[in-house]
């Protein structure tokens, strides 16, 4: 290592280190998109996995091949499934097919909302700030604990009797 004396000398190592050094360059998304003009992303949440696809349209909501209303008839679970078209303020703009396997309802529907999250980002890069700053992008691993041998559930022990 050679010795910095004046602000120049610093410039150039600087220069010298994001030659050496590419992670330092601001990654750059693009738009992703099958042969149909779709953009396709996998949603995960709790046990439930949501595979996304998004293609410009009418709003259109499908999930397992009913539509969304049907398919989460609480309605906390479709505000659950629109938050990030809302967010995006793309409303009416895209048509969206997903199908869930696995877990219960609530989970698939927070399964899918974080497909149709990634699935804007690789439609729309741009978009990208506005929904990693709601927190649509990121993965909830909250999951349920396993069973633990000599209790009742994963923390619940049997009865305690001293005689």
């Amino acid at each position: 290592m050679s010795e910095i004396n004046s602000l120049e000398e610093l410039g150039g190592a600087v220069e010298a280190a994001a030659e050496v050094n590419p992670e330092n360059v601001a990654i750059v998304y693009v738009q992703k998109l099958d042969d149909q003009g779709r953009s396709y992303a996998t949603g995960k949440r709790k046990d439930a996995i949501a595979r996304v696809w998004i293609k410009p349209g009418t709003g259109k909501i499908t999930v397992g091949g009913k539509d969304y209303t049907e398919y989460f008839a609480r309605p906390v679970l479709q505000m659950l499934i629109n938050q990030p078209i809302t967010a995006a303020a793309r409303e009416g703009q895209y048509d969206v097919v997903a199908t869930c396997s696995g877990g219960g309802l609530s989970g698939q529907a927070g399964a899918v909302r974080h497909g149709i999250s990634k699935a804007l980002t690789l439609f729309e890069p741009d978009l990208r700030p506005v929904l990693k700053k709601g927190g649509f992008l990121t993965r909830d691993s909250r999951v349920v604990e396993r069973k633990k041998y000599g209790r009742a559930k994963a923390r619940k022990s049997f009865q305690f009797s001293k005689r």
